[in-house]
């Protein structure tokens, strides 16, 4: 059986703020200023600190002459935080959480056509048993994009589809996609896992049960870590570890039942890195990378250019299962490669940046199981 993963980048709709060449500084801007705003809005109490704040990141998300802007919404669905009268300064007129229910919304736009089927074309090239997908919007958008855009690039819908809403409010969560005779069990969900920090992952660390076709029960974990695109580095470098250290502990768990364990997705960090040790260096699993015979084309990075400080997509294995591993890789060819595209392959399809089906490579894995 083949086990890959990969970012899709969002399949239909993504934040505004997130589009563009790259992921920009005005991008990581409006991200944190809709974040910080946000955790603002749900205080019980607006202090006047709290109200120049709150007047601060409107501005920086263009909401302060308007409830919409390029990059943002304010949703004031009862009751008013703001009010601007005419002639006058904007003015936070809500003084807490109880005197409103709103919030701010990322706005959305559509994904360029050609690339999203340039991700069917990705997913049909690997054609994985069993898929992790990283940065899908729903369920629903992962069903129609199976529906709809699959067969339009001659690729085969896939059977069993599984996506549990996580933490993160900008609709890119983490889902698992299987073909026939690779059945989805269970499904254990790990958004609300806690620590005295709070609330641990970012998305989540979504648990599935698979029956392999050989009748053979695999274990997979799909997670997206804490990005590093905004906050101070140790901000994001802490939340990372904590991350890092409760997939490790889940994944021991496991061990005690289970001896084919697979933890997927992007880390968003490279394996020798602080944040990541607690999986690396504290569990025994082994990184499909270090399979002789690993085909990474030369470029041992998952992300962009596929430098070493680029890795950051990984499919880790427990002993067992890595003993079970006869082949592994890394699919770059959805992937603009360099400022003109020319540092690697990519399909015919993609003529520019913009139609790449994601930042991200897939990264495979075949197990004899």
């Amino acid at each position: 059986m083949k086990l890959a993963s990969f970012n899709v980048e969002n399949l239909f709709m993504r934040a505004r703020a997130l589009n563009g060449s790259g992921f920009s500084a005005e991008g990581r801007e409006i991200l944190k200023a809709q974040a910080d705003v946000n955790a603002i809005l749900g205080k019980d109490k607006y202090t006047p600190a709290d109200k120049r704040r709150i007047l601060e990141l409107l501005d920086t998300l263009g909401l302060k002459k308007s409830d919409e802007s390029k990059y943002a919404i304010l949703r004031q669905n009862r009751g008013h935080l703001v009010k601007r009268p005419r002639g006058g300064p904007v003015e936070v007129v809500a003084d807490g959480r109880d005197d409103w229910i709103g919030w701010v919304d990322l706005t959305l736009e559509q994904v360029d056509e050609n690339a999203t089927r340039n991700t069917a074309r990705v997913i049909q090239a690997i054609n994985a048993d069993v898929l992790g997908v990283v940065e899908a919007e729903s369920r629903p958008a992962l069903v129609r994009f199976c529906k709809d855009v699959m067969p339009a690039v001659s690729g085969t819908p896939y059977d069993h589809i599984m996506l549990i809403d996580g933490n993160d409010d900008r609709g890119i969560d983490v889902g698992l996609m299987t073909k026939k005779k690779f059945n989805i069990v269970s499904i254990a969900s790990h958004v609300d896992d806690e620590d005295e920090d709070g609330v641990i992952f970012s998305r989540d660390c979504a648990q599935y049960e698979i029956e392999t076709a050989d009748g053979n029960k695999l274990i997979v974990l799909a997670n997206h870590f804490k990005s590093k695109g905004f906050g101070s580095p140790p901000v994001s470098d802490a939340k990372r570890k904590r991350q890092a250290e409760r997939t490790a502990t889940i994944y021991r768990q496991l061990r005690r039942e289970h001896e084919f364990i697979a933890i997927v997705g992007d880390f968003n960090d490279t394996p020798d890195s602080d944040p990541l040790a607690p999986l690396f260096n504290q569990t025994g699993l082994k990184d499909i990378s270090e399979l002789q015979g690993f085909d990474d084309g030369g470029r041992p990075g998952t992300f962009k250019n596929g430098t070493a400080s680029n890795k950051i997509d990984y499919i880790l294995l427990s002993p067992d299962l890595f003993a079970k591993a006869t082949a592994g890789g890394i699919f770059r060819m959805g992937v603009w490669g360099g400022k003109n595209g020319t540092l690697f392959p990519h399909f015919p399809e993609i003529t520019k940046e913009a139609e790449a089906a994601s930042d991200h490579a897939a990264i495979w894995a075949e197990l004899d199981i």
